[in-house]
């Protein structure tokens, strides 16, 4: 379980182990670092999703580690309030940036000629503050020119807790 604690609200999350496991450790091993303390939630699609994970209030692009495989074939779909791995259209590329589903988004699910995005867990209290995140005025920002949220969305500290 994680604790994500942003300047909206707190958030916690469920980590799916079994099903995604190089993911989730993955994932635990940036909130471990500290990696996460700071950064925001750079990419707001009302209905689609929130993205954070990668980049300071400052819009700087944080420095990860190596990217992992693609674990989107774990039969986890990409439903409202589960989080899976941001990547680039490499489906092995995902390193820190992760996403939160506002809404079930079969697309984003592996399938026939289709890599998938990986699902390794879920939101368990907190998607009031996942809504208020979604919700708020996008606009340019830094390199993005639209998407980016208009006011900051900080995560501000997360930490591995026990359930």
């Amino acid at each position: 379980m994680v604790r994500m604690d942003t300047s909206l609200g707190e958030i916690r999350i469920e980590m799916f182990a079994d099903q995604a496991p190089k993911t989730v450790d993955n994932f635990l091993t940036y909130v471990r670092d500290g990696f996460y303390d700071g950064t925001i939630f750079h990419r707001v699609i009302p209905g689609f999703v929130i993205q954070g994970g990668g980049f300071t209030e400052d819009f700087d692009r944080k420095s990860t580690r190596d990217p992992i495989r693609n674990e989107a074939d774990n039969g986890l779909d990409n439903e409202r309030g589960t989080l899976s791995m941001a990547r680039t259209s490499d489906p092995n590329s995902a390193t820190s940036q992760f996403f939160v589903n506002l809404s079930d988004n079969k697309p984003l699910d592996q399938g026939p000629g289709n890599a998938g995005y990986a699902v390794f867990g879920r939101v368990v209290a907190g998607m009031e503050v996942i809504d208020k995140i979604a919700a708020l005025p996008t606009g340019a920002a830094g390199p993005f020119r639209q998407d980016a949220p208009q006011e900051t969305a900080l995560i501000e500290s997360a930490e591995v807790i026990e359930p």
